[in-house]
């Protein structure tokens, strides 16, 4: 994914101290780029085999409570990681961050309300 312009700041995949968002700032074809596309690409295809394996556990009447907890735990890491990527993404496409700085829901945890 190559459509930022030159010197452009990429969200990273990853966080930084204290849970802050990390960027990187170029054309998109650095190392650090390049390693980003390698664990976004890693964090969608573990979000997918997380999903499947939930759908497998909810199917299943035999899972325990503490077998469910952890997966939902899982997918609730799993989902902060694919929404980083979408936010990324997004950015680099030129699409506005709902979801930076000062927005009372990012960049850190999105918490539900019931």
């Amino acid at each position: 994914m190559n459509e930022q312009p030159l010197n452009a700041a990429r969200l990273l995949p990853w966080v930084g101290t204290e849970g802050r968002p990390c960027y990187v700032v170029g054309d998109g074809d650095g190392k650090v780029s390049r390693e980003a596309d390698k664990v976004e690409d890693m964090q969608l295809g573990m979000a997918y085999e997380i999903l499947d394996h939930a759908d497998d556990m909810v199917a299943d009447d035999g899972s325990t409570a503490v077998q469910l907890r952890h997966v939902a735990a899982a997918l609730a890491h799993s989902l902060r990681d694919v929404h980083r990527v979408a936010r990324s993404r997004g950015l680099r496409l030129g699409i506005p961050d709902a979801f930076g700085p000062g927005h009372p829901s990012g960049p850190g945890l999105v918490r539900l309300r019931p």
